[in-house]
């Protein structure tokens, strides 16, 4: 019997220093802090490969917007970064609006950790945040 390889979206949190991924169940329906990797010179390695293994269909890459929707200073960055991610994997990248993720994963974060130490690891809030970002749009394309 042949094997069904079911695809997933992958949440990008962009950071200058660190990227927040997250992923979502094959069935589209629910999404998970994955991993945090280094904005270096082997991101695009890491994600090609985390992209191969999991099956990924479509890239969902949070948009850091100011309170009135204006872009911040790390939009065009996240702009060029979708660019450079569309060349590479031949996919559709979607910018979804980021404000407040990272704030909502902190207080996830604080109320699912028990451990100080473990809550203030920026990794966590990164994926986290980007779980958010997916979860949001998971929900919006289900209506």
């Amino acid at each position: 019997m042949e094997e069904i390889h079911l695809k997933r979206f992958l949440a990008i949190d962009f950071g200058t220093k660190r990227i927040g991924l997250a992923l979502c169940d094959p069935l589209k329906t629910f999404a998970y802090p994955f991993n945090t990797i280094s904005n270096n010179s082997k991101t695009f390695q890491e994600l090609k490969k985390i992209i191969k293994d999991k099956n990924v269909e479509r890239i969902i890459l949070g948009l850091p917007l100011k309170e009135d929707g204006s872009e911040t200073s790390i939009s065009k960055e996240v702009k060029e970064f979708k660019v450079k991610l569309e060349k590479l994997f031949q996919m559709e990248i979607l910018l979804r609006d980021e404000r407040y993720s990272s704030s909502i994963a902190e207080d996830q974060i604080k109320q699912s950790v028990n451990k100080k130490s473990k809550r203030r690891q920026k990794g966590l809030i990164d994926s986290g945040a980007a779980a958010v970002i997916l979860q949001d749009y998971l929900d919006e394309i289900k209506d």
